[in-house]
């Protein structure tokens, strides 16, 4: 059974999934064969842990089921090639037999990172490595993926199994690639540890706020990745994002896992060696360049993280930065954020305008994060009854419980909450 600090089962299934993933493709060279035998372990997990509790080496349990199915699946494979009188006897003999149940041997080694670069193979669009990525190392679900993308489900799940086979088909060994070949996949694979933990720290769907084992995870692989790169300005960047993000997480939910938003935060809860760490490293890579995304978007959460108290938020500081990061990203996710910056420094108006602008040029449009922020302006400037309107508009468009709860009390309480 799980012990009072341990993590609940699915957290721990979600965290290993990938490392039991980069042993086997290691092991057997197959990666969509052993993503089918990964999957198999996780379900038997699911079904047996629970009843008969966590065994002594979990990684080493999912291991050795995962590769009972791989062994399986070379033998049915060979047994097809010799009765289509092909070559048989393609796998070395050591890789027929699965290790011994509960243990780690000659698996100890944390494939992770050599699979996140892996997924993001050059043979692959950018949005299908990302998309494989998501799967297979940060463990989110197809309709999550598929939400991110704006697609449908199923589109997003071929992309995923085409993925997966031209990844297998492609023939390359599984192991970490040379430099000149990790540079070429540096921005996906950065991109999808920003989206995993994104996906961890503010979660898009479902009943709670954060998969906090998600966010760690991705800090994980991002610590990881700093070790193998500690010269790159934009991967010292993003693990100083992270890790400044991250150190709000105990204080955006209250008891009942409700959303605290930023300015109502118990500051005192914020981790402080999370933010100190954070800003050591976003001060050592800005001078260094060359200046990135996520170098910008890491000396944004400094500022905020580096207030004692919301009134001493340095504002037009953040409203600079953020004027930076929309040269370099042109996203209108940032020009939205930039508008509420704006709106701190010069008034309201200032900010309902930046917003109204956006809308008209077709971005975001009908996006719940767009009336979030026009609600906010329009309270900000004593619009109640439009505000109103504008967080139930909000509420009715996000997927997320704790966040379609927290607009839809934040509209009743400025009034005219029977409106629909």
């Amino acid at each position: 059974m799980t012990g009072e600090g341990d993590p609940a089962p699915e957290d721990l299934l979600r965290a290993l999934a990938p490392q039991v993933l980069g042993v086997l493709t290691r092991r057997y060279g197959d990666f969509a064969a052993a993503e089918d035998a990964v999957q198999e372990a996780l379900l038997a997990a699911a079904l047996q842990w629970p009843e008969e509790g966590l065994p002594r080496s979990p990684r080493g349990w999912l291991i050795q089921v995962a590769s009972r199915r791989m062994t399986e699946h070379v033998r049915s494979e060979q047994a097809r090639r010799r009765r289509e009188d092909l070559a048989a006897g393609r796998e070395p003999a050591d890789h027929w037999t699965a290790p011994a149940a509960d243990s780690d041997a000659g698996a100890d080694q944390d494939d992770t990172l050599t699979l996140l670069f892996m997924c993001c193979h050059p043979a692959l669009t950018s949005s299908a490595a990302i998309a494989l990525t998501l799967r297979s190392v940060g463990g989110l679900t197809t309709t999550e993926i598929a939400r991110a993308f704006m697609v449908p489900d199923a589109a997003m799940a071929q992309r995923i199994s085409r993925a997966k086979q031209r990844i297998t088909s492609s023939g390359v060994p599984f192991r970490m690639p040379d430099e000149a070949d990790r540079q070429r996949r540096l921005d996906a694979v950065l991109h999808v540890l920003y989206l995993a933990f994104s996906e961890g720290y503010a979660t898009s769907a479902g009943e709670t706020l954060q998969r906090v084992e998600l966010s760690r995870e991705a800090i994980r692989l991002g610590r990881a990745l700093h070790r193998l790169l500690p010269d790159d300005s934009e991967v010292t960047g993003l693990l100083a994002l992270m890790l400044l993000t991250h150190a709000r997480s105990a204080a955006r939910t209250g008891p009942g896992g409700e959303l605290i938003p930023l300015a109502e935060q118990d500051r005192r809860l914020w981790d402080e060696a999370a933010i100190a760490e954070g800003v050591a490293l976003v001060t050592e890579a800005l001078p260094r360049g060359p200046l990135g995304p996520y170098q910008v978007q890491a000396a944004i959460a400094a500022v905020h993280d580096e207030a004692r108290t919301v009134g001493a938020t340095d504002w037009p500081q953040i409203l600079a930065l953020y004027g930076v990061l929309e040269q370099l990203s042109g996203s209108p996710v940032v020009r939205l954020n930039r508008a509420v910056a704006a709106a701190m420094v010069h008034g309201p108006e200032v900010g309902l305008r930046m917003v109204d602008a956006i809308e008209a040029s077709g971005h975001l449009t009908g996006h719940h994060r767009l009336y979030v922020v026009r609600a906010h302006l329009l309270e900000t400037a004593g619009e109640r009854k439009a505000a109103a309107a504008n967080y139930r508009a909000a509420a009715n468009r996000t997927t997320s419980l704790p966040e379609r709860h927290y607009l839809t009390i934040r509209a009743a309480r400025l009034g005219g909450a029977g409106e629909r």
